[in-house]
Order: C-alpha cells, then sequence, then structure tokens
C-alpha cells in the first residue's frame, strides 16, 4: 500500500506579484549555512537565479531579506528571519495534524484494496519517541492508522474501541498519584497492559541566555512575562496545573495561560520567535530551535492497550522493535528522553502500584 504524506505550503501575493515558491527554503539555507552561494548550491539552484529570487522577495515586500557584506557572506535581515520563524511555526503547528490526516486517508485507501491489511491503530499524544516508533513500524511494513491527540483523548479512543494502542505520559515522583487519578476514568486494571516506551524531561523553554531571567514556575506570574501553554486535554497542561497548585501559585495571574498549542514543536517555535518568553514542553524541540531548558519533571511515556491485544501479529512486531538496538539509538539521541530498561508489557499495578479508584 503506497504511503500518503501531505506537507504545508503558503503562497505569499502582493497584486499580481507572487513569492517565489522556493525563495523560503533558500532562506532556510542561508540561515543555516551563512552564504547564499552555499544555500544555492545545497538546494541545486544556480547562484545567479537564487540571487533572482532575493531580488523577487525584496520588491514584494518593499524591504531587502538578506544584508551581505563582501568576505562576510549572506544573512537574513529581521524581515528575512520573521519569515523563517512563521515557516517553522508553521510546520511544528500543522504537522502532526498533517501526519494524522493522511493516516486516515491511508485507511480509507486500504479500506478498498483487496487483501490488505488491517491497520494498528495508534491514538496518542505527541511526543518525538513516539513520532521515532511509528516511523520504525512503517519500516517494517506494519499497517497504522496514526492520529495525534491529547492525552485524555487518546485514552477515550482505548477505552471506546476505536484504537489498539493509546499513547499517555505519567510523571515520576510527587505528581505521579495526581495524574493518575485524573485518568482513573479510562484505566482497567484488569483488562488493561503498559507497554513502557522511554522516559523523557518536561521542562520551561526560554530564549537563549534566558534574557527575561526565568528560573522557576513563580516567575510565569511576572506583568513582564509572557508564556504558551499547551491546548486543554494534553498531558503536559495537566502536569504544569499540578505544580502550580502545589507550589500555590494562581494560573490566572499568567499572562497567555489560556493559549495553548497543540504540538511541543509549536511552543518551542512560539517562543523562539519572539511570541512569547517562555513555554512548556519537552526538551527535544527547544535544543532544535536553540532554547535554553530548564527542567521540571521528569516522565514515563507508555502505549496502554488491552491484555488481549498483545497477542497480535501487529503487537508482537512492536515489541519486537522496542527492543531494537537502532530505534533505541534513536530514542536515546533525543534530548532528554531515553529507553526503557525494560518494554516487557505490565500491569497497571506493576507499573504504578495501587491505582486510584475508577470514576464512574
Amino acid at each position: 500500500m503506497p504511503s500518503i504524506s501531505i506537507q504545508p505550503q503558503w503562497t505569499i501575493r502582493s497584486d499580481d506579484r507572487v513569492l517565489p515558491a522556493r525563495l523560503l527554503a533558500l532562506l532556510l539555507q542561508v540561515h543555516e549555512l551563512g552564504s547564499l552561494s552555499a544555500a544555492s548550491a545545497q538546494l541545486g539552484l544556480s547562484y545567479r537565479h537564487a540571487w533572482d529570487m532575493v531580488r523577487q522577495g525584496d520588491a514584494l515586500f518593499g524591504a531587502p531579506l538578506l544584508t551581505m557584506a563582501r568576505g562576510k557572506g549572506s544573512r537574513l535581515s529581521p524581515l528575512g528571519e520573521r519569515l523563517i520563524w512563521a515557516e517553522r511555526r508553521i510546520h511544528a503547528r500543522l504537522a502532526p495534524m498533517l501526519d494524522t490526516l493522511a493516516s486516515e486517508l491511508e485507511t480509507e485507501l486500504r479500506s478498498v484494496s483487496s487483501g490488505a491489511a488491517s491497520p494498528l491503530r495508534i491514538h496518542a499524544s505527541h511526543g518525538f519517541a513516539i513520532e521515532q516508533l511509528m516511523d520504525a513500524l512503517q519500516r517494517a511494513d506494519v499497517a497504522l492508522e496514526r492520529k495525534y491527540v491529547g492525552t485524555q483523548e487518546a485514552l477515550a479512543a482505548l477505552r471506546d474501541g476505536q484504537c489498539e494502542l493509546a499513547g499517555f505520559h505519567i510523571p515520576l515522583g510527587r505528581y505521579e498519584r495526581e495524574v493518575l487519578d485524573a485518568y482513573a476514568g479510562w484505566l482497567d486494571a484488569r483488562e488493561h497492559r503498559v507497554i513502557l516506551l522511554a522516559k523523557r524531561r518536561q521542562g520551561l523553554m526560554v530564549a537563549p541566555g534566558n534574557p527575561r531571567k526565568i528560573y522557576g514556575l513563580a516567575d510565569l506570574l511576572r506583568p513582564d512575562v509572557r508564556f504558551i501553554n499547551r491546548q486543554r486535554g494534553a498531558g503536559t497542561r495537566l502536569l504544569l496545573e499540578c505544580m502550580l497548585r502545589d507550589e500555590k501559585l494562581d494560573a490566572s495571574r499568567i499572562q497567555g495561560f489560556e493559549h495553548g498549542e497543540f504540538t511541543h514543536a509549536a511552543v518551542a517555535a512560539f517562543v523562539a520567535s519572539g511570541m512569547a518568553d517562555v513555554g512548556v514542553g519537552v526538551e527535544t524541540p527547544a535544543r532544535q530551535f536553540g532554547l535554553d531548558f530548564l527542567p521540571l519533571a521528569a516522565e514515563r511515556y507508555f502505549l496502554l492497550c488491552r491484555s488481549d491485544a498483545l497477542d497480535a501479529p501487529a503487537l508482537r512486531k512492536l515489541l519486537q522493535r522496542l527492543a531494537d538496538p537502532e530505534l533505541r539509538a534513536r530514542l536515546d539521541a533525543l534530548p532528554g528522553y531515553s529507553t526503557a530498561d525494560d518494554s516487557t508489557p505490565q500491569t497497571l499495578r506493576q507499573a504504578f502500584g495501587a491505582l486510584p479508584r475508577r470514576r464512574r
């Protein structure tokens, strides 16, 4: 079955002029390489064609996109920098949603293909380890239907029979019981098993050098600090709310607390573009966007399934992949992540001890 991918593309036009389609990719390479010549070579463009695209962009905006000095290469102007951050924010915000849509389209096409295997349905809170796992499963020819959703929605989908695996994360230490209690209505000690995918760190993302001098949660309440949160229903937001209550801090006093992004990468891009001073999320995108990271909590990322699903061929392949040294190396290479010592399926009591009473 062919795989489907969907890439975001945006168009900038003024009257009858349109920004050249590859100009944003060119500016990104200039940002990375510091040279228009190197950037054009990287993209397989002639220097003359690359320079012509830049001039078209200058004319459309009425302002330069690059600043160039003899012997010092090229660098983006403030306008060029804004365009690059906009491109990165678009990708960070939309990529998981587009992956979900592409997976749904693959499933629709598979349903009308004779002999096509039923997909392994995974609904999961978005993260970088689960992304690596799904890519490894696809390379192993496991038919997948992936859907990135908030933690609560993923757990509800498993309960309602809409998926075979639900990805969710639970903090280690003092907040574990409170978060488990919030999810108790979707957890069944008799029917469910958990597979530990990875451990990771959650924390605050701030601009390089921490110019706002943000050192803890109390600093989020300062009137000069702009915050970007995760969306309602996200496990990261729930963890933050637990920590704020524990420190007796009023979330309503945090400027931007109700503004939520749907991915960790989108939060990092928001901070990196200067639209917020601090955000909350995992370490990987903070490092990718050149931000400083202030750890707040460690947590475990699990896959939840029904015990009777463990004998399915797709689940057996998943467990084999988790033991694969190549995948483990990929997970360990993610900043802030580490692989599980043992990914053998466990009961909820083995993973968490005594469970809270399920809410009816």
